[in-house]
């Protein structure tokens, strides 16, 4: 049914083609011994899985924040730095969002640590 929907007719992108979302995921139980162990461990899955998934960019679904991507800055992001992540998970939807959040809320008060910033003003 997704498939019926054009990617551009909602923010969420990913419709036909897409046939799996991996959540990469580790959990220990040990608090913060280990760390660099587990995020190694970690950080390798994804290498490894590199040739299976999209490409040109690699894809990511936007409820499975990924901070690796990157993250906003304290104070202003630009949409440039926001483009790094908004692009894997929005595709080209990521302009349009962009232009939606400058009209909706130009002074980003509705962020998170990957919320698509609006255009700053010159």
């Amino acid at each position: 049914m997704m498939s019926e929907i054009s990617e551009y007719e909602t923010p969420f992108p990913h419709r036909k083609g897409t046939i799996f979302k991996f959540h990469y995921f580790t959990n220990w139980v040990k608090g913060d011994k280990n760390v660099p162990e587990h995020m190694s461990w970690i950080r390798n899955l994804y290498n490894y899985m590199t040739p299976y998934v999209s490409k040109f960019p690699r894809g990511a679904y936007v409820n499975y924040r990924d901070f690796d991507l990157g993250i906003n800055k304290k104070g202003n992001t630009s949409v440039h730095q926001a483009s790094v992540w908004g692009v894997k998970y929005f595709k080209d939807n990521f302009k349009r969002l962009v232009e939606v959040k400058t009209k909706v809320d130009p002074g980003n008060f509705f962020r998170h640590e990957q919320s698509i910033p609006p255009l700053l003003k010159r």
